[in-house]
């Protein structure tokens, strides 16, 4: 067993004249009774504090009408507030930043829509009209709004469970712009409805685990573009499209193509390295996609390529959003499907933004409010829906690179998209002779970042369970399918919540040598336990799903103790004590079993003693009458209150 082995009873430190000494000059407190709450006044605070713990309307007390309405306007359009500050040198500080990730995104967006199975020009539209919308409701300065890998790879691969993009085009986008509608409804609803702690039970190990999954997965689809496949499965694990790979070698493989995809993919590989090193040439691998891009199809454009069995982007449609709202599905059997895919793709992009707002707002200095943040991307995403636009959310990179660029505001997302706009307008046909090569190495750049190795090896260091969840969702996404990997993900969360609820810790404690403090015996080996008593602590609440575990733990630690008491001949257990100062609160099945707990003790003439029950736990232990039947003189604050108390009664008895 571990800690010191019991001490005997004229030990000097538990000698009964130093106790008889310690009870004179120490006074015995009495646990209190809180005052009885009203039940209004008690279903309010706590309504408060799951729904408003932040005490959002903390800044409308005591104003006058006209400034409640300011405050009111500002809450919902942030733009309003930190607008009235705004100066030439912030904007300078945005302008870089804003034309450095516009650099960035319009590559990527064209990469990023076909991966999603639509065509390039709705990547752009969705960095035009859903980051303006955000910069005028978000409250985040830092983050970089448009679409983004893993959502354009999870939305593709859920319409294409439904829809063959090739065969019915028209009601695949039709679908992609309903999904788009309900993701954005369903990220409104949550931030509306003060949700947003829903986004929680995703733990950051699944996270983890499933965004590297998906960078694998992801980096796989483009060995289509990056080999010059024109054959290629439609499905996305890692055994299928390997296959698909090996299998077209011998004569689906274009040599012009992986020249240029390789190439290419070493230069940005190299300029990525270069940013690294010095944080001062961020802007070489910011700009190295648009760079690559211009190289590329001027080098396509003059060997005519294309005829030589390279694939190229083909054409573009100039020109602004057009209206999308008469194709989005409001009737018929694509409803439910775009509902499911919409909620579905709409929770992924919600974490994802704000993890990434929260990161950078910790980086700077300020606070960004969750359910603000998720009303804001809610409604870019479904006026987007509504003009042309996909599933937009924060981009780590390219917020990552507007950060390092100095953005002071969100303005830096409206020179992006003011960007995006004269692209549009003016110089889309200049994207013809693109080769899809290309896009695949910079997308295959783009997700690198998202395999991250040494947070897996830091969770298997501190948490087995968690690097469970982690793997569980990391091989679901690549040997299976995307959406499964997410499944596997919440369940393993989940699933380690009702563990960690069902099952909680309980441990022996022990005496700290010369102190009156009480700890557990295998994290502290010289705490000494005391002759006749077992001094356990339970580290949680005690609800219906756990109450029958911990009672049966409590009695199993001490038929342990007993069975090592007789053979090692030393006096048997008399008090048992449990300390409840974790017990955060306990409910019917957690009081019935500390009953039953009290007659089993009974019949082995064993005393139960409390030390230290919180407000909650003594107010229903008084309600429901078991502190009366266990006696209050049983109830201590502290447990060297409850030892000091039981010890003259063992001498008495010896």
């Amino acid at each position: 067993m571990s800690g010191r082995a019991h001490p005997e009873v004229g030990d000097e430190e538990l000698s009964p004249a130093d106790i008889s000494s310690r009870q004179q000059t120490s006074c015995v407190h009495k646990v209190g009774v809180p005052p009885k709450q009203n039940l209004f006044n008690e279903f309010m605070y706590t309504f408060k504090e799951t729904f408003f713990h932040d005490d959002p309307l903390r800044h409308f007390k005591d104003q006058s009408v006209s400034k409640k309405l300011m405050l009111g306007v500002q809450s919902v359009f942030p733009v309003f507030e930190w607008g009235r500050n705004y100066n030439l040198k912030m904007f300078r500080g945005d302008l870089i930043a804003g034309l450095t990730i516009a650099s960035l995104c319009i590559p990527q967006d064209i990469g990023y829509a076909k991966l999603a199975g639509l065509d390039p020009k709705y990547g752009l539209y969705s960095s035009f009209v859903p980051p303006l919308i955000y910069a005028c409701m978000g409250s985040s300065k830092d983050i970089a709004i448009g679409p983004v890998a893993v959502v354009s790879l999870l939305l593709g691969t859920l319409l294409r469970t439904e829809i063959d993009p090739n065969t019915n085009p028209n009601e695949y986008l039709r679908l992609a712009f309903t999904s788009t509608f309900f993701a954005g409804v369903t990220q409104a609803a949550l931030g509306f409805f003060r949700l947003g702690f829903l986004i929680d039970f995703l733990s950051h190990a699944a996270v983890v685990g499933f965004m590297g999954g998906a960078a694998i997965t992801i980096a796989l689809q483009q060995l289509k573009g990056f080999l010059g496949i024109k054959k290629f499965t439609k499905k996305t694990d890692i055994v299928s499209v390997l296959h698909s790979v090996i299998s077209s070698a011998h004569h689906g493989w274009n040599w012009q193509t992986i020249l240029i995809s390789a190439s290419f993919l070493i230069f940005l590989l190299i300029s990525k390295f270069i940013g690294k090193k010095n944080k001062k040439l961020f802007w070489i691998p910011a700009i190295a996609p648009l760079v690559s891009v211009i190289i590329s199809t001027f080098f396509v454009y003059i060997t005519r390529a294309d005829k030589k069995g390279v694939q190229i982007v083909k054409h573009l449609d100039k020109g602004l959003n057009p209206s999308s709202l008469r194709l989005i599905y409001f009737s018929g059997e694509y409803l439910l499907k775009g509902f499911r895919i919409g909620v579905v793709s709409g929770m992924v992009a919600l974490t994802e933004a704000v993890a990434i707002g929260r990161t950078f707002a910790a980086m700077k200095g300020y606070q960004i409010d969750g359910n603000k943040e998720m009303v804001a991307l809610g409604a870019m995403n479904v006026i987007g829906s509504m003009t042309s636009c996909y599933v937009s959310t924060g981009s780590f990179s390219r917020s990552a690179v507007n950060f390092m660029a100095g953005c002071q505001t969100a303005v830096s997302n409206i020179i992006m998209s003011i960007v995006v706009l004269l692209t549009l307008l003016f110089l889309t046909p200049l994207f013809k002779y693109t080769p899809n090569a290309i896009l695949a190495a910079i997308i295959i750049n783009a997700v690198i970042p998202l395999i991250d190795v040494n947070a897996a090896v830091l969770i298997f260091k501190i948490d087995k369970l968690d690097f469970f969840a982690c793997m569980g969702a990391f091989f679901g996404v690549i040997f299976v399918s995307v959406e499964i990997g997410l499944l596997i993900a919440v369940g393993i969360s989940f699933a380690k919540i009702l563990l960690q609820v069902t099952r909680p810790r309980t441990a022996i404690l022990g005496k700290i040598p010369n102190t009156s403090v009480y700890r557990n015996i295998n994290q502290y080996p010289e705490a000494t336990r005391v002759p006749g008593i077992l001094t356990i602590r339970v580290d949680s609440a005690i609800y219906f799903s756990n109450s029958n575990y911990v009672r049966e733990r409590i009695q199993r630690w001490l038929t342990d103790e007993e069975e090592m008491l007789k053979a090692q001949i030393l006096p048997r257990i008399q008090f048992l004590i449990i300390e409840m100062s974790p017990v955060t609160d306990i409910d019917t099945s957690g009081i019935h079993a500390l009953e039953d707990l009290y007659k089993s003790l009974q019949k082995r003439d064993i005393e139960l003693v409390l030390a230290n029950p919180g407000p909650l736990v003594i107010d229903k232990l008084h309600v429901s009458h078991f502190a009366d039947m266990l006696g209050y003189d049983k109830i201590f604050l502290t447990v060297a209150e409850a030892v000091d108390s039981c010890c003259p009664r063992l001498y008495d008895e010896v």
